[in-house]
């Protein structure tokens, strides 16, 4: 595994951080890639009984890597499927995990880093942390993270999200269910986690791990189908591929209006 992904385990607890700070932990594919693997690795993991995830420097996540995207945009429709898939399995991999998942957020969580923390089963965020899903502004869908997103928010608020791109404060993602606690700052949000680690080194491993079971089973959200990991992918790739898109992307990397704003 590449330094563009730390796991650290001590005493049940493994800390999995996003290392690509210079760049608000944008996601490449070499990241992507890295998660997957640490997760799949971690799901067997009978030592680990929480897993915490979070972000080296300034940010969370600031969702795609525009070096990234740009190289995609290149690519084929198939080419373009593959890609997103990859991005599918790794936000399955950290959904379907066993264990108690917890995000530590702040600075950004946008795009793909709201999908993680959509995936995560509890998440504490600093107040000045801003949320948004944005890809409808390069010509975009949220194809892959939806899945998540809408199980973390519902229909009624991803309607909203996914066609708005606005950014969402802290306060509010708390107000309609992103976020579990707020805190005052990035500091504020490590002694919080402590907090919860310690109360929750109280309670029985395998009756935690049956309770989150429990949850997926009777809500009937627990599973996610290949079939729906596929039509993200498909859809994604579909408007990657299109002139829209194509706009939209050399729209922000040229750091002018796209053609659509008139």
């Amino acid at each position: 595994m590449s330094k563009h992904v730390i796991v650290e385990t001590e005493k049940g607890i493994a800390r999995v951080t996003l290392n690509r700070g210079e760049v608000h932990n944008a996601f490449n594919q070499d990241m992507i890639a890295d998660l997957h693997e640490a997760f799949i690795k971690l799901a067997v993991a009978d030592d680990v009984n929480v897993v915490v995830l979070t972000g080296a420097g300034k940010s969370f996540s600031a969702g795609a890597d525009m070096n990234w995207m740009k190289e995609a945009a290149t690519y084929s429709e198939e080419e373009n499927f593959q890609d997103a898939l990859a991005l599918a399995n790794m936000l399955k991999s950290l959904y379907e995990l066993p264990q108690l998942t917890i995000a530590a957020v702040y600075g950004a969580a946008m795009g793909g880093g709201m999908g993680l923390v959509s995936c995560c089963d509890f998440v504490i965020a600093a107040e000045d942390t801003k949320f948004a899903l944005s890809e409808v502004k390069l010509g975009l869908i949220p194809a892959t993270i939806a899945p998540y997103v809408m199980r973390a928010i519902g229909k009624r608020q991803a309607r909203r999200y996914f066609q708005t791109a606005e950014f969402i404060s802290a306060a509010h993602a708390l107000n309609i269910g992103l976020i579990h606690e707020v805190v005052d700052n990035a500091e504020a949000v490590s002694a919080k986690l402590d907090e919860k680690l310690a109360l929750i080194a109280k309670n029985g491993p395998e009756a935690m791990r049956a309770a989150k079971a429990l949850v997926d089973d009777i809500s009937g959200a627990g599973v996610i189908a290949d079939t729906e990991l596929y039509d993200t992918a498909i859809r994604i790739a579909k408007i990657r591929a299109g002139e829209e898109s194509q706009e939209g992307l050399s729209a922000f990397l040229e750091k002018r209006q796209a053609n659509w704003i008139k």
